[in-house]
């Protein structure tokens, strides 16, 4: 390693808070990363501020706490902003009280019942879609005709696809289109790169950005986010983005890794396969 390639890492290392993204960087589906649990066990003893900030809506963060003891990671349930909890608080202050339609797992219902929020299949306010496996052409109609009526449209985040074992998945975006198409209308979306969640992840590691780097494997969430927020960018290579595309896009991130293991001081690099 060139000393100002080690110049730059002691940068990353020297930072006082980490914005992790989970899904590509920590696991795919239930099988935990290279290199993961050395990152984390190197948080704890530098004592770092650390969030794991993930545009999934899926599970609420004692859920995303649990989901990691399984893999063998303990994490305190404060370390964890899902891309559900920023919609509720979205729409908790826009709509105080209000009433939606919702297209998603409980992680998201559960954040808007705890934010004030009915469920709604007649006149909701908004019509909230986010990562689901109940995904139906039922339900598709019913919130375009609950749209068409009047209801405004909300994204939990932008992905259009996510990780899984084995390969991809479509995402929020992706099970949007139909919807979006057959109204003409476009949602908001929440989640990264929106900056109201950048701001409240920086809020909740009690840093400034200029502080803070942001641990992603996507372009056009989590690089994009830390752009525009003033926040140091590592793209990992252990997700959805490879190094080619990552060539495709008008902005880079500041640090190219495999994998989140790479910034823990004592990294050794697997050795070459035979």
């Amino acid at each position: 390693m060139s000393d100002v390639k080690s110049v730059t890492m002691e940068g990353l290392r020297a930072k006082k808070g980490y914005i992790i993204d989970m899904d590509g960087v920590i696991y795919h589906g239930n099988m935990l990363l290279p290199g993961v649990t050395e990152f984390v066990g190197w948080l704890k003893r530098e004592s770092k501020a650390f969030l794991f900030l993930t545009n999934s809506s899926e599970r609420a963060p004692r859920e995303l706490q649990q989901k990691l003891a399984r893999l063998g990671l303990e994490v305190n349930e404060s370390h964890f902003y899902t891309s559900a909890l920023s919609t509720a608080a979205f729409l908790k202050h826009q709509s105080p009280g209000g009433s939606v339609y919702v297209i998603g797992e409980p992680g998201l219902v559960g954040a808007l019942y705890d934010a004030g929020f009915t469920m709604n299949e007649v006149n909701p306010d908004y019509v909230v879609l986010g990562e689901t496996h109940s995904y139906s052409f039922d339900r598709i109609v019913r919130a375009v005709a609950l749209v068409r009526a009047g209801a405004k449209l909300i994204g939990t985040n932008p992905d259009i696809t996510g990780p899984v074992e084995g390969g991809i998945a479509p995402a929020c975006k992706a099970l949007m289109a139909p919807i979006e198409m057959a109204t003409g209308r476009s949602a908001y979306y929440l989640g990264k790169p929106n900056p109201l969640m950048m701001r409240h992840g920086l809020r909740m590691l009690g840093v400034d950005a200029n502080e803070a780097a942001i641990i992603g494997d996507r372009m056009d969430t989590d690089i994009v986010a830390g752009v525009e927020s003033g926040i140091d960018t590592v793209l990992v290579l252990s997700g959805v983005t490879t190094e080619h595309e990552m060539r495709k896009f008008p902005y880079r991130p500041m640090y190219v890794l495999g994998g989140v293991g790479e910034i823990t001081p004592d990294y050794k690099p697997p050795a070459p396969k035979a």
